[in-house]
């Protein structure tokens, strides 16, 4: 199966600098991929490259076997990239419904659909988005970018700042978007436990680069990469959420 995404010996940044160094990284239609890493190594910034808004240093970026290295973001955008980015960005002057049918595209995915995946936003589908709360518009946001019927998914920290009722609530969400619907994901976190058990492979960032790449459930398993490269000593293995 050829790859959705492939990065090859990617370098990028901001200006002068360069944050992500000679990154390589591949993704297959329908996977979902975990990248993690502390505060600062970034993380961010590679979801940032990959959409287009970072200063390109070197490397290729491949979508679906077209070279968008050199590509806008808002042509990826068309090309098939749904971003969820840490802001959200949502249209806090518009309801949630025209957050909705202002980017909706043709495809499997449409405004009844995603209300079917988050009710709260069907209640709310009249509200402005600054009436929403923070884990609504976290909501609106993933359902904003699914309405763009993209081939892969980005998400920047997805569950930052939720109550944990309301993380328990997107990551059962994401669970069926991804692995239910077979969307192909790039989620970043910086917690592990919370999104492991979701995705299929892994990869953690330290100072730009990748020190570790391999599957979820081998994270999950032996946590010794965990607490070698985030610090963290995992008292309970994360649940492994059903498969696809």
């Amino acid at each position: 199966m050829s790859d959705l995404l492939k990065l090859s010996q990617v370098s990028a940044g901001y200006g002068e600098a360069v944050v992500i160094s000679e990154v390589d990284l591949s993704l297959k239609p329908g996977e979902a991929l975990a990248v993690l890493g502390r505060n600062g190594t970034g993380k961010t910034t590679l979801l940032n490259t990959i959409i287009g808004v970072t200063r390109h240093r070197g490397g290729t970026i491949t979508l679906d076997g077209q070279d968008v290295t050199k590509t806008r973001p808002d042509k990826r955008a068309l090309a098939g990239i749904g971003w969820v980015p840490q802001e959200r960005n949502i249209f806090k002057s518009l309801t949630v419904e025209e957050n909705l049918t202002a980017v909706a595209r043709p495809g499997a995915w449409n405004v009844s659909r995603v209300y079917e995946m988050f009710p709260r936003l069907k209640e709310r589908r009249s509200n402005l988005g600054n009436q929403l709360s923070g884990g609504e518009q976290q909501m609106l946001a993933i359902a904003r970018a699914l309405v763009l019927n993209p081939k892969l998914m980005l998400l920047d920290e997805p569950t930052e700042g939720l109550a944990p009722i309301i993380i328990e609530e997107l990551l059962a969400a994401l669970n069926r978007i991804i692995r239910g619907e077979g969307m192909s994901a790039i989620v970043v976190e910086q917690h592990a436990q919370k999104i492991l058990g979701v995705t299929d492979n892994a990869v953690i960032l330290d100072r730009g680069t990748i020190v570790h790449a391999g599957s979820s459930r081998a994270l999950i398993e032996d946590p010794a990469a965990l607490e070698q490269h985030l610090g963290v000593t995992a008292k309970k293995k994360p649940a492994r959420m059903a498969a696809r």
